[in-house]
């Protein structure tokens, strides 16, 4: 067995748009954790964001590189939970996981991963039309990351419901101290005093804006930007909680999008029954998010 199995293993397995940006923000302030740098590897699932799928076996040597830095490893490929593959992967390599499950009531989840999709064009990009919601929904690609119990269902054939878990995003906003400690308490971690009011955890979609074609040509000159050069830059950013592409010369505002009750009718009653059996197969409360969507498609 290679030796990096026996490092202690954290996966924050999803879900997107449920605050796992300003988790991962958080998290990373803990000295006893190392967070993968990237946030977001996408390195075990063949799920590599909304779009992409490559279903190779991963180079495993290569996993070593997205971890710098002593403690407990921490992966934040939030789409890792709907992916198929991701579980036997990681029982078969790190048996020994915790996993930490961010969730968001799933009608607002999906609209908000919609519009973030086609407020940066990322749909067009691989060649898809999704300014349609209907249309959007239809894909899989959207809808799996909403189905929670399709996906808890295959994390529990590999791993025991003890070793998750499950937050409700909004415990994020609402009690973030509470929320932080219990996760804490999970990964059998020291107590650290956490910032939590640095402007740079926010990432509120009303403030978000979308890199110009300027922008997009920094955001290619800093992919290809060695490590050793860019990581001190970044760091003096995130310090002084610079954010250059917010800089209007460089980006533009997003859609003005509202979400509206025909969003909850067209995907709501396949989501109460998904919440239903997830909370069979969980034990997590989940009649705050199924009263709020029956009310909204009667």
């Amino acid at each position: 067995m290679n030796s990096q199995n026996n490092i202690p293993h954290v996966f924050l397995i999803g879900v997107p748009k449920a605050g796992t940006t300003w988790l991962s923000k958080i998290l990373g302030q803990h000295p006893d954790i190392c967070f993968s740098n990237p946030k977001e590897p996408n390195f075990i699932a063949f799920h590599k964001g909304t779009f992409k799928r490559i279903v190779d076996e991963p180079n495993w040597k290569e996993y070593e590189e997205y971890f710098t830095g002593e403690g407990l490893r921490i992966d934040g490929s939030i789409h890792a939970f709907a992916c198929p593959l991701a579980p036997e992967r990681i029982a078969e390599r790190f048996p020994n996981s915790k996993f930490i499950l961010c969730l968001r009531e799933p009608v607002s989840r999906t609209f908000s991963h919609w519009k973030m999709i086609i407020d940066t064009l990322e749909d067009k990009k691989y060649n898809c039309n999704w300014s349609d919601f209907i249309t959007a929904w239809e894909d899989d690609r959207l809808r799996c990351d909403s189905l929670y119990a399709t996906s808890m269902e295959r994390w529990l054939k590999y791993f025991p419901r003890e070793k998750f878990l499950i937050i409700n995003s909004e415990s994020l906003r609402e009690k973030p101290q509470s929320t932080i400690q219990n996760i804490e308490k999970f990964l059998n971690l020291e107590n650290f005093n956490f910032n939590f009011n640095s402007r740079i955890l926010s990432n509120e979609s009303s403030s978000r804006r979308i890199p110009n074609i300027l922008g997009r040509v920094l955001i290619g000159i800093s992919k290809i930007t060695p490590k050793i050069i860019k990581s001190p830059i970044v760091n003096i950013l995130i310090k002084r909680e610079i954010n250059i592409y917010s800089n209007p010369i460089i980006s533009r505002k997003t859609l003005d999008i509202q979400m509206n009750d025909e969003h909850y009718s067209i995907c709501g009653e396949i989501l109460i029954k998904e919440l239903h059996k997830f909370e069979e197969i969980s034990g997590f409360d989940t009649s705050e998010w199924t009263d709020k969507i029956k009310k909204k498609i009667l």
